[in-house]
């Protein structure tokens, strides 16, 4: 930390740490960030407990939803839990380990620094070596078959398998490949939006599964309504079938009783109206005796003699559907959503092979199954308690983005293998790559100092599975494997349970390009901002109003 000496007031509210204070202040800050998450890295990682002001109590060994809900007060701790959770929202994964990557990198150039190594040599060296990383990240990566869903599921197993139980990971890991390839369409992005995840406080977290269909949480609002129904066209609309204040200031003026009840009933007729041209296109299209059935999905409301109507010709209505499903049931059951019952007909219809209400307490479900061609799902999460869901809630959003990306980039990049595979090779590329011509001599020690931060990667793994020299002892047998096999095609990664080096490519442990290539690129320039930074200013607050 900076000394008094180091110290200069701007104003009595204000400070600056400047020289090689400045450099240990953000060192020191970002050191202590990584030794708060590294914990947390890999399937043997242990949790958090957040705790907040008002006794809430959140257990998470998610990187992003840690660095989002703890109160970080360090400014360059800040700076690094902004840009590790930014990226996180771009690729879904990786917070956790750039973190690390971040703060292993800044004590290497500690002791550079130490040994009179100008910081500006040390950002050209790392710069050099990210450069090399990212051009050896290309030699290791796989291609993903078209149309191949075995590494698809692999990825999902091995991003699954760093936040929830063991034994939760197969079915759900197969139900998120199904889920992402139901959305996707050729040549277009993928949009995770159109997969609804719905939540179901009930049994356990084991019966959480991908469903081919859409779940509403709420259900008919009518005692009559149908609560099972097979075969049915679908209608989503977004029109009001209830009375609906004016947006000036309007009244009846009446001189009788008489002409009270006319205005009302005049009202009334105008959603009666409306309400008889769904049942007229219901009864075209499901006449008696048929099998065929109609349900109504309305984003608007539905009043009590509206649901009336309706539950009398045997349509279930549903009202007050949220905007973003209005979307998925047209992409899952076809057809489109209409503002208007104008020239309505049977093309704006969408299909369902089985409409049904579930009833959990007081609270009803929707579910809509059996369509013919979705383009939109569900992953109904169960759990017994807040706290599963919500942890399963979080593995399933990261699993979702580790499918997606593992699909859009095929042909681009496409996978790595991982189990600490890549860290290692490239910090023995490094090693080797700093004593060529290529590299300048002053630069030599900063590029094995970035190989080595990648190093902590691993290390990590093997400390959260192993204790002491038993962790040091599988690490160095990893970086041996990679030093004797150098050059020589072959992976070879890290097995926790069993404390030994495995083919990670064989036990089916990959992980995204696009998350490697992010964690190398933000690791680098991250790094390389703070090292250059002489001088850190907090500024005070303003003294009177108006700058006076």
């Amino acid at each position: 930390m900076a000394s008094t000496a180091a110290m200069q007031y701007l104003n009595p509210d204000g400070a600056s740490v400047r020289g090689k204070y400045a450099a240990n202040f953000n060192i020191s800050g970002s050191r202590g960030l990584m030794n708060v998450l590294k914990t947390n890295l890999g399937p043997m990682g242990t949790m958090k407990m957040l705790v907040g002001g008002a006794g809430q109590i959140k257990m998470t060994k998610d990187g992003s939803v840690l660095l989002g809900e703890m109160q970080i007060q360090h400014p360059t701790a800040a700076l690094i839990a902004r840009a590790s959770t930014a990226m996180d929202e771009v690729t879904g994964d990786g917070t956790t380990s750039t973190v690390i990557m971040i703060g292993e990198a800044l004590t290497a150039a500690e002791e550079l620094l130490n040994d009179g190594i100008h910081p500006r040599t040390i950002a050209e060296g790392f710069d050099v070596a990210a450069a090399e990383a990212l051009k050896f990240l290309d030699t290791r990566k796989v291609e993903v078959p078209k149309g191949t869903r075995q590494i698809l599921d692999e990825v999902a197993r091995t991003s699954l398998g760093t936040k929830i139980a063991p034994s939760l990971v197969p079915a759900l890991a197969s139900g998120l490949v199904d889920a992402v390839m139901c959305v996707q369409r050729e040549d277009e992005e993928i949009d995770l939006h159109m997969i609804e995840i719905m939540h179901m406080r009930h049994k356990l977290g084991s019966e959480t599964k991908y469903i081919p269909g859409i779940v509403m949480d709420h259900g008919g609002r009518h005692p009559e309504m149908p609560k099972y129904v097979e075969n049915c066209y679908i209608l989503t609309c977004n029109v009001s079938l209830e009375y609906e204040k004016a947006e000036v200031n309007a009244g009846f003026y009446y001189k009788s009783a008489e002409e009270k009840e006319k205005m009302a009933n005049a009202e009334r007729a105008s959603v009666d109206k409306l309400c008889m041209k769904v049942v007229d296109l219901k009864n075209k299209m499901c006449p008696p005796g048929s099998d065929k059935n109609f349900v109504v999905v309305n984003q608007k409301g539905i009043d009590p003699l509206s649901l009336d109507i309706l539950a009398r010709n045997n349509i279930l209505g549903l009202r007050r559907a949220k905007r973003r499903n209005m979307e998925r049931i047209a992409l899952c059951c076809g057809g489109e959503a209409v503002n208007s019952f104008e020239d309505m007909d049977e093309k704006v219809l969408g299909y369902a092979g089985l409409v049904y209400e579930h009833a959990l307490g007081d609270e009803k479900y929707t579910f809509i199954e059996k369509p013919k061609n979705p383009k939109s799902c569900t992953i109904l999460i169960k759990g017994p308690n807040d706290h599963t869901i919500a942890q399963i809630k979080e593995a399933v959003r990261d699993g979702l983005r580790s499918v997606r990306n593992a699909i859009e980039d095929t042909g681009e990049g496409g996978v790595v293998a991982g189990a600490g595979d890549f860290e290692t090779a490239c910090a023995v590329h490094l090693d080797k790559f700093a004593d060529t011509e290529a590299v300048k001599e002053e630069l030599t020690p900063c590029v094995k100092a970035f190989g080595q931060a990648l190093m902590a990667i691993p290390r990590t793994l093997c400390e959260s599975a192993c204790e002491g020299g038993a962790a040091a002892a599988l690490r160095h047998k990893l970086e041996r494997t990679h030093r004797e096999n150098y050059g020589k095609p072959g992976k070879f990664g890290l097995d926790l349970t069993a404390g030994k080096v495995v083919d990670p490519v064989a036990e089916g442990v990959w992980d995204n390009y696009r998350v490697k290539r992010q964690q190398l690129e933000a690791t680098a320039v991250i790094a390389t901002q703070l090292l250059l930074i002489d001088e850190v200013m907090k500024a005070g607050s303003k003294r009177g109003k108006g700058g006076d």
